[in-house]
């Protein structure tokens, strides 16, 4: 990648064609339920998609108070910590951005977050490892990365990507748990046993792949948040030396629920144990060695 604009045209234009097939799944299920289920079922697939949006768009508005409490993030006001509030400002003049609330979660371990439905009702967080042991660039780099997320309205896109996991799982569940209990009502004697094998794969596998590119969608946006930072702040060095110090402290924060792990700069999760392909970030030394190569060529 030649500069941040590639990097972030490139990020933009992933995400688009992984949400793209995510929406081809949702109708390969649809297909498989129904040829396996029996045309009954077509009822279900509204109730699913219903219930998904439901659940996650009503986590999508309410998002800042949810992710306060799940983290025991607590907002503070500029007079708490002046310093913190001047670097946020500088960002937020240069991304054009409005001020967001500020919250403070205390933690030892380093890390940050974004969150809020818009620009307008956002909410960046920063743990007190994290304030303790940024210099001033590698503060002013970790804010840029998280308003990054607020301008490329990542909660949005993590909103659409979970509501249609979500619409995935439901809709392969109750297929499957009416196979096992009820069999199939519809069943014509020419069906093809083929096409049944092919929709039972289907609805066994596609909750997997969906989560699958629901994470591949989060590593693109981590990704695109990197590259968006620099267009803020012109110093790709400051993000990199913040990676660096995040890359180089094994400690972990105490909130480390599967619900928020995709929100922290550095995700709590995606250590050695877990497999890249269900990781929620690219892996930090990645990103580092890609902000490199950027300062090489400003």
């Amino acid at each position: 990648m030649s500069n941040f604009r590639t990097l972030q045209s490139a990020n933009k234009r992933k995400t688009f064609l992984l949400l793209a097939v995510m929406g081809a799944l949702v109708w390969v299920v649809v297909f498989a339920a129904l040829t396996y289920a029996g045309q009954s079922t077509a009822g279900i697939v509204p109730i699913a998609v219903g219930l998904a949006l439901i659940s996650v768009w009503g986590s999508y508005y309410a998002s800042d108070s949810l992710v306060l409490r799940m983290t025991g993030a607590r907002q503070i006001v500029e007079s708490d910590n002046p310093k913190l509030f001047a670097v946020i400002h500088e960002v937020v003049i240069a991304s054009g951005l409005p001020m967001p609330k500020v919250a403070v979660v205390e933690d030892s371990a380093p890390n940050a977050f974004a969150t809020g439905r818009n620009p307008e009702h956002a909410l960046i967080a920063f743990t007190t490892g994290l304030l303790d042991v940024m210099e001033r660039d590698e503060l002013q780099g970790v804010i840029a990365h998280e308003l990054s997320h607020v301008a490329n309205r990542d909660t949005l896109v993590s909103a659409v990507a979970a509501t249609t996991a979500g619409a995935i799982a439901i809709l392969s569940d109750f297929i499957m748990r009416m196979m096992w209990f009820g069999g199939r009502r519809d069943r014509e004697s020419n069906s093809n046993p083929l096409l049944l094998v092919f929709s039972l794969l289907v609805l066994i596998l596609a909750p997997i792949a969906s989560v699958l590119l629901k994470s591949a969608i989060s590593r693109k946006r981590e990704s695109l948040a990197d590259a968006t930072a620099v267009q803020f702040t012109r110093n790709p060095t400051g993000l990199r030396k913040a990676l660096e110090v995040l890359a180089a402290d094994s400690t972990v924060v105490q909130q480390r629920s599967n619900a928020v792990a995709h929100i922290w700069i550095e995700s709590p999760l995606d250590g050695g144990n877990i497999s890249r392909l269900f990781a929620t970030h690219p892996p930090i030394q990645e990103r580092i060695e890609t902000l490199r190569a950027m300062e090489s060529l400003s």
